[in-house]
């Protein structure tokens, strides 16, 4: 049976957060974390290298049942040209919810931003809550991971 290669770490969240490049995308990370941390309730962990995860659930894969493994619930990563979030279209209510966000593009798994200007916070929280409220038991995953 495969597993998922992105695994929970030891890392530190706030060396990590800390560490962010350019100055701008270390600020979006803190204040993501701010309110990833209000909306979901949980402690965050690193999923990686590069991942800040909310909760986690197990999924088993859509295009291979034999591929199953654990994603964080709800994340993102303050990536160099962008801010990347996960979870926040995984379940239907999230993917309608979606286009009311603001500027953003998306990956198969993942939705992109550019900066948090550019998208409504009040939005962000309740895709992240719904986000978070999935199930522990074994699911449909990320299409990505």
């Amino acid at each position: 049976m495969a597993e998922n290669k992105t695994q929970p770490t030891d890392a530190s969240v706030e060396d990590f957060l800390d560490a962010a490049t350019p100055a701008r995308r270390r600020d979006d990370g803190k204040t993501l974390d701010a309110i990833f941390r209000e909306v979901t309730g949980a402690t965050p962990i690193m999923w990686g290298p590069s991942i800040v995860g909310y909760g986690s659930f197990r999924y088993v894969s859509p295009a291979n049942p034999r591929t199953r493994g654990d994603w964080p619930k709800a994340g993102f990563s303050p990536r160099k040209a962008q801010l990347s979030l996960y979870g926040l279209k995984d379940l239907p209510e999230g993917a309608a919810l979606l286009p009311r966000l603001g500027t953003y593009t998306e990956g198969m798994g993942c939705v992109y931003v550019r900066k948090l200007d550019d998208i409504d916070l009040g939005v962000l929280r309740r895709l992240i809550a719904i986000a978070a409220s999935r199930g522990d038991d074994p699911e449909p995953g990320p299409t990505t991971g």
